[in-house]
């Protein structure tokens, strides 16, 4: 897979992301931010069954794409909606947005959290 396939599913999943978080604010919060503080993430392990090494083609594409390992190798998006919120709930319905996105494309990503 290329750089560029990955960044065109990369912002299909960021602005999914962003329009189920902003939809789960604005119905749940009345449009306010609300709810535990916390952080969400994209966690990106395998692309069709294969785990993906950051030395491999496809991880330097991942890398090149602006997706970046964290401490445990693993390919991650930090709050994939972008809203300036601090709800955890807001930010993890962003992040399970986009985990469907890059799921429908051979990937297995799950989204990822902790309360702050």
């Amino acid at each position: 897979m290329k750089t560029e396939q990955l960044n065109a599913i990369k912002e299909q999943a960021l602005e999914a992301a962003y329009l189920a978080a902003l939809a789960h604010m604005n119905t749940h919060y009345e449009g306010q931010d609300g709810g535990t503080c916390g952080f969400a993430s994209l966690s990106i392990y395998e692309f069709e069954g294969k785990k993906i090494k950051g030395n491999t083609k496809l991880g330097r594409a991942m890398k090149a794409a602006g997706i970046r390992q964290d401490w445990t190798r693993t390919f991650e998006i930090w709050n994939p909606c972008g809203l300036p919120v601090q709800s955890v709930d807001i930010k993890e319905v962003g992040a399970e947005a986009a985990a469907q996105v890059f799921r429908s494309y051979g990937f297995t990503a799950y989204a990822s959290s902790r309360m702050d």
